[in-house]
């Protein structure tokens, strides 16, 4: 349906029985941009001209990687039996990072596709995003996409979802949204099975916002869904979480780009612009209602919190204007991520920053480098330990080099996830090892079905952060799925290991550690320095240290220069009195002498075996 005839429809026609909000909820890879294309070409929406891969998936980073990071809406008009409906699809990420957002954004919808590979079958993200929806209490409509490939295996599939999600083989629609299979049907069903939204247009305004972004020439473009009453061109709305009033001064559908209208009514989704002037004012989960008539907020409204810290630094120090100006414009779109100015010895000046998870720190780092082309640093990441002092008091720590002297400390509590791993059952054991290798304890096994097996594992946040998810991948040849949900604290023998040369500690390197590892982890890090330090002049004592308690040593030896080759023969104590020289020189050296840390230096020891 071309754009000409939707400018002649009144949106005030489109009553909630003729909407339809729904999402498509899917693993990684399961074609769920994919099928929003294929529907967004059946309505009509998208010309083949306009026509791209991933059409919803606006970032260079998303198509890519082939992910999904932000949400996307569209609006599609669909005619069935004589009638005109108004379908809103959301498209939603699909990584565990980003769960809040599917969270809030699945609140808009009243059903869910869930897309499943006919290939793959189940995965640990799948599960997840099920719950979510179910939570919700959302209409699932079971979808089982790619049956034109090879070996699709659709029965067997069929199968796994009737004993994992209870849905009935009857329910389940069979698609391949590349070949374009099945697409008309899933639309038809889509109509029929999800229910319309329940609002009441009489009653006062009352939105949902759940997501928005910056525009340089417009500004906060945010997209909401309006539960009850209407709004309109020119209206004075309240953000009910942070009390401020803003003028309506454009809204409309998204189609899937903007396209204006007078004014939304119950149950639609688009977008509104009101002169914001950054995305934190527009949060994510913040109910708008009319500024002369206030509404009780949503509930579920909670601000996105930080789970995994890590610097981040410019190659060049010269360079730091620029990486400041590059983060500050990244940061104008991704509110979530929590940005403090910070000094590194080692480093010189640099940015600590907050994330929601590592998919979302990695993201960001690829997003700062493609767009903005800045040469970084990224430190190791960590996480927010609690810490209880004898004194009393309880301190949050998300940096290494404030973490409290070991007198002070009563006890320390670090963050625990509670993950979901489904792999074919030859690599249990492996898997087992390397859970279990993490301080990790075992919840339940269960069979999904001959061949596969669904674990549960308690694990302590500080290990999968950094390469649990590589060495999950390569030791079930990359047929494992991981997913995992926040457990809350648990109390932890966790030490602070700093690394010093020659006696002075260098804070960029310096970790929390569980005290059983510490060793292991100190004596592999003084031998990967070993390996990149250069030689002095001097000897450079590398150590690794927990309080005053030297845990393991390397030691860099000396340049020197042979003293006593101009000696021929003669006297031994000629030859003793100029080694003697020497080692005064040196000793003497050593005691002014800096030892810096190369920048290459830091990056190997960055990588992890």
């Amino acid at each position: 349906m071309n754009i000409s005839t939707i400018a002649n429809f009144n949106l005030k026609d489109f009553d909630s029985s003729r909407i339809r909000n729904f999402s498509i909820i899917a693993h990684i890879d399961h074609g769920k941009s994919t099928l929003a294309d294929r529907l967004l070409e059946k309505a009509e929406t998208i010309s083949m001209r306009e026509k791209a891969t991933q059409f919803l998936d606006k970032l260079q980073v998303e198509r890519e990687r082939g992910i999904t990071v932000k949400a996307q809406t569209a609006s599609l008009f669909y005619e069935h039996k004589g009638k005109i409906y108004l379908l809103n699809l959301i498209d939603t990420p699909g990584h565990v990072d980003f769960t809040y957002e599917v969270s809030r954004s699945l609140y808009a919808c009243q059903g869910a596709l869930l897309l499943v590979d006919a290939v793959q079958g189940v995965q640990a993200q799948t599960m997840a995003n099920f719950y979510l929806a179910f939570e919700q209490n959302l209409t699932i409509v079971p979808v089982i996409n790619k049956i034109d490939m090879m070996n699709a295996d659709p029965e067997r599939i069929g199968r796994e979802m009737e004993k994992v999600f209870d849905t009935q083989q009857e329910e389940i629609l069979l698609i391949s949204a590349k070949v374009g299979i099945g697409i008309d049907e899933l639309i038809v069903q889509v109509i029929e099975r999800i229910p319309a939204p329940t609002g009441d247009l009489n009653k006062a305004l009352k939105a949902l916002l759940f997501d928005s972004w910056y525009d340089e020439y417009r500004g906060v473009i945010c997209l909401i869904e309006v539960i009850d009453g209407s709004l309109k061109k020119g209206d004075i709305i309240m953000a009910a979480h942070t009390g401020q009033e803003y003028e309506v001064l454009e809204l409309g559908l998204m189609y899937p780009e903007p396209l204006m209208q007078p004014a939304l009514y119950t149950g639609q989704v688009g977008y509104i612009i009101t002169g914001m002037k950054t995305v934190k004012e527009a949060r994510v989960g913040d109910t708008l209602c009319h500024a002369k008539n206030p509404v009780p907020a949503l509930p579920g409204f909670k601000p996105a919190k930080s789970m995994v810290f890590a610097g981040i630094y410019p190659l060049d120090t010269t360079e730091f204007e620029l990486v400041r100006d590059a983060i500050e414009k990244l940061t104008l779109n991704d509110p979530s991520v929590h940005i403090e100015k910070e000094t590194s010895v080692a480093l010189g000046l640099g940015f600590r920053c907050g994330f929601l998870g590592l998919l979302h720190m990695d993201v960001f780092k690829q997003r700062l480098e493609q767009e903005y082309n800045v040469n970084i640093i990224v430190t190791s990441p960590t996480v927010l330990y609690k810490v209880r002092l004898t004194s009393g008091e309880e301190e949050v720590i998300e940096n290494p080099s404030k973490f409290p002297d070991v007198t002070k400390i009563e006890t320390v509590f670090e963050p625990v996830v509670l993950a979901t791993l489904i792999m074919p059952k030859e690599y249990l054991g492996n898997i087992m090892g390397l859970c279990q290798e993490r301080r990790g304890v075992q919840q339940e096994m269960t069979f999904l079905d001959e061949e596969r097996i669904i674990l549960r594992y308690k694990l302590p946040l500080n290990e999968i952060i950094t390469d649990f998810y590589d060495k999950l991948k390569s030791i079930s040849a990359g047929y494992a799925s991981f997913d995992y949900e926040q457990a809350g604290y648990q109390e932890s023998d966790l030490v602070k290991m700093n690394i010093l040369l020659n006696g002075k500690a260098v804070d960029a390197l310096s970790m929390i550690v569980h005290a059983d590892k510490a060793f292991a982890i100190g004596r592999q890090l003084t031998e990967k320095l070993k390996d990149v330090i250069h030689r002095q002049m001097f000897e450079v004592a590398i150590q690794a240290a927990i309080g005053a308690k030297v845990i393991a040593r390397e030691t860099v030896s000396a340049m020197r220069k042979n003293v006593i080759a101009k000696c021929y023969g003669g006297d031994i104590s000629r030859k003793r009195k100029l080694l003697e020289k020497q080692k005064e020189g040196k000793k003497k050296m050593k005691q002014v002498g800096n030892v810096e840390l190369p920048h290459d230096a830091f990056l190997t020891i960055l990588k992890h075996d």
